[in-house]
């Protein structure tokens, strides 16, 4: 594989997955991750918390371009989804952008005991096979952070003006490694424009590893924080 080497100073640090949560009681048995791909014209945003082996919470954040995006906060039990809220944005029958929000909550056997979808101030059903895809889709953000914290790397978030990375963690780093052959024209930006970036990753110290750029945007680009919808 092509590597493309940035050796840069960095005066100031990077998000290593932004997010919030609510305080939890006996803390050591929580462990958190984080991850994300790009797939097609969807860019998403993982966040995983577990308790001892199972999982407890999960977030996403998907954004399909101009075709909308949305924001998700799942919570198990004993394995099994027991619910969900996820709200965003999409296109309706007219092609424009309409906001959207559903929440269900699942029993024991997974059958869905609650369900609400509003689409653009309307209440619609939500047919089997979309709860399946939800259940799905949950899992998969499961698999995939899994997989990727068990390569080292995590989800990275910041802002880099062409020398220096500005963030909010208070971490510095001197080097800078892309472990991917990237475009020219993103080279050049990152060499000149100022920009909001976010990667697949592994920080040691003094040190950055980039697996995979996720997303490269305006530096009035806001850092994507952990979706947290659900009270625990």
């Amino acid at each position: 594989m092509n590597k493309a080497f940035f050796i840069v100073p960095l005066l100031s640090s990077l998000i290593l997955g932004c997010s919030s949560s609510s305080p939890r009681a006996n803390l050591d048995q929580f462990s958190d991750s984080s991850g994300g791909q790009v797939m097609g014209d969807a860019t998403s945003f993982y966040w995983v918390t577990k308790k001892l082996t199972q999982p407890y919470t999960a977030s996403d954040y998907v954004s399909v371009g101009d075709y909308g995006w949305y924001k998700s906060d799942y919570r198990w039990q004993e394995d099994n989804l027991r619910e969900f809220i996820r709200q965003g944005e999409q296109r309706d029958s007219s092609n424009n952008l309409v906001p959207y929000r559903i929440h269900v909550r699942f029993n024991k056997v997974n059958e869905a005991v609650y369900q609400q979808y509003r689409i653009d101030g309307r209440v619609l059903p939500i047919q089997s096979e979309q709860l399946q895809r939800y259940q799905k889709e949950a899992r998969s953000v499961l698999e995939r952070t899994q997989e990727q914290k068990g390569e080292g790397l995590e989800l990275i978030q910041g802002y880099w003006d062409g020398s220096t990375f500005e963030t909010c963690s208070g971490k510095e780093y001197d080097k800078f490694e892309f472990n991917q052959t990237l475009p020219s024209f993103v080279i050049n930006r990152l060499a000149t424009v100022d920009s909001y970036a976010a990667f697949l990753g592994k920080a040691s110290l003094g040190e950055l590893s980039v697996e995979e750029l996720l997303m490269l945007a305006e530096d009035s680009h806001d850092c994507i924080e952990r979706p947290v919808f659900i009270e625990e």
